[in-house]
């Protein structure tokens, strides 16, 4: 049976560079291209057997690690594997905190890549060369809040994300073709669950698992 790996990334050319190295690493792979964590979402729902998602940190929707830690918490066999276009020891880090299995730079030549996809369907956590002995003398990043954002189920998960771009009750039910009514039940089992009161706190909650913003090794990504 074919395996299916799922390229999670906004940029179509390093979209097609993914599916190249996916290729060359499992030659009879069924791809599955998506841009944002919206139709990733719809696709793991669409393959519930799928082997691997590729995923970039800074798709639309993804709020930093948010994206990560959300189907890490859904989805705990399925591996993801971080590709990012920051070398930054500290995103790599907090990738493997939560719940990664590997951390590609979209700097690293295709053959790397195509070895890092192999070492992880294999099994292995993948990091580049001497990554590992580096990132564990630095203090885990795991926190209770991304314990707390795992526990979202998908729609409550759509919602919270809504929330963080600022859209109102009737905007986001709108767009999910809700009532309002369900949006309101949603947003509260929200509060709830990340154990915050108001709108502010969830936005202020959730930045936490945003990369520093400031990071120059970011651009580009």
């Amino acid at each position: 049976m074919s395996q299916t790996i799922i390229i999670a990334d906004d940029h179509p050319l390093f979209r097609a560079a993914l599916k190249q190295a996916v290729n060359q690493a499992v030659p009879d792979a069924n791809t599955v291209e998506v841009d944002s964590i919206k139709s990733l979402q719809a696709a793991v729902e669409s393959h519930p057997d799928a082997d691997l998602i590729l995923l970039d940190l800074t798709m639309p929707g993804a709020h930093g690690f948010s994206g990560l830690v959300f189907m890490r918490g859904q989805y705990p066999g399925l591996p993801v594997v971080v590709v990012s276009g920051s070398e930054d020891l500290q995103v790599m880090r907090r990738s493997i905190d939560y719940g990664a299995s590997g951390f590609i730079p979209k700097s690293a030549p295709l053959p790397t890549i195509t070895l890092a996809i192999q070492a992880v369907l294999e099994g292995d956590v993948w990091l580049p060369d001497g990554v590992a002995e580096k990132i564990e003398r630095m203090q885990a990043e795991a926190t209770d809040f991304s314990d707390r954002l795992a526990s979202l189920t998908p729609q409550q998960f759509r919602v919270l994300g809504m929330l963080a771009e600022g859209l109102l009750n009737k905007q986001i039910a709108y767009d999910l073709d809700v009532s309002e009514a369900t949006i309101k039940a949603h947003i509260t089992a929200v509060f709830r669950k990340l154990g915050v009161r108001n709108r502010t706190q969830a936005v202020i909650a959730i930045q936490q698992m945003e990369i520093d913003p400031t990071d120059q090794s970011l651009s580009g990504d």
